[in-house]
C-alpha cells in the first residue's frame, strides 16, 4: 500500500533486490521491529531504515515478487535552493577539521564492515574491520604493542555465532579502561 504524501518536491531512491522475494502475507510486516524471515538476522535493519527515513519526514515501502526479488522504494523531502549568496556560505577558515583517528570497525556483516570502512577512508581515517569481538580483542591487544593505536572502536553490540560488542568491550576495557 502507498502511504499518503505531504505536498511538496520529493526525492525518489529505489533500491533493487534481486533476491528470493518476500511474501505478500509479510511484506506488511518487514518494518516491524524484531520481525525477520532468517535465523541469523537480529530483525531491526529495516526497521532502523524505516525510522530514520520517517524521522526525516520521509516514506519507505516495498514491493516484492516472490522468486523475483524486491525493490524497495524512498521518498525524501527535496529542498529547493533557488538563492545562495556568497555571504550565506561558511568561510572555508570557519570550517572545522577533522581529526584523523585510527578505528577499528566490529561488525559480523561484510556489507556493513566494509561500507563503514569505505566511509571512514573516504573521511581520512585509518580503518581496521573485524568481525566479532574474539578478533576485536586479539587485533585491538596486538595493535596496543605494536601500533597504530586505536582511538575509537565500532562494535555491533550483538554477533550471531560469536562474541558480540557487549562482551568484548569489557575485554578491551581490561586492557585498556581508557578505550572508547
Amino acid at each position: 500500500m502507498l502511504p499518503s504524501f505531504h505536498a511538496g518536491p520529493y526525492v525518489k531512491i529505489m533500491i533493487v533486490d534481486s533476491g528470493s522475494g518476500i511474501l505478500a502475507s509479510v511484506v506488511d510486516k518487514i518494518f516491524d521491529p524484531y520481525f525477520t524471515t532468517t535465523n541469523d538476522g537480529s530483525g531491526l535493519g529495516l526497521a532502523i531504515c524505516h525510522s530514520i527515513i520517517s524521522k526525516h519526514d520521509g516514506y519507505i515501502y516495498a514491493s516484492s515478487v516472490p522468486g523475483e526479488g524486491t525493490i524497495f522504494t524512498i521518498y525524501l523531502p527535496a529542498i529547493i535552493v533557488t538563492d545562495t549568496k556568497k555571504s550565506e556560505m561558511i568561510p572555508e577558515n570557519l570550517v572545522p577539521t577533522l581529526q584523523k583517528l585510527n578505528i577499528m570497525v566490529m561488525d559480523d556483516e561484510d556489507i556493513v564492515r566494509s561500507i563503514l570502512g569505505s566511509q571512514l577512508t573516504h573521511l581520512g581515517h585509518k580503518v581496521v574491520l573485524v568481525a566479532d569481538g574474539q578478533e576485536a580483542i586479539n587485533k585491538y591487544r596486538e595493535l596496543q604493542k605494536s601500533g597504530p593505536a586505536v582511538d575509537l572502536i565500532i562494535m555491533d553490540l550483538t554477533i550471531s555465532g560469536g562474541m558480540g560488542g557487549k562482551e568484548a568491550v569489557q575485554y578491551i576495557l581490561e586492557l585498556n579502561p581508557d578505550a572508547k
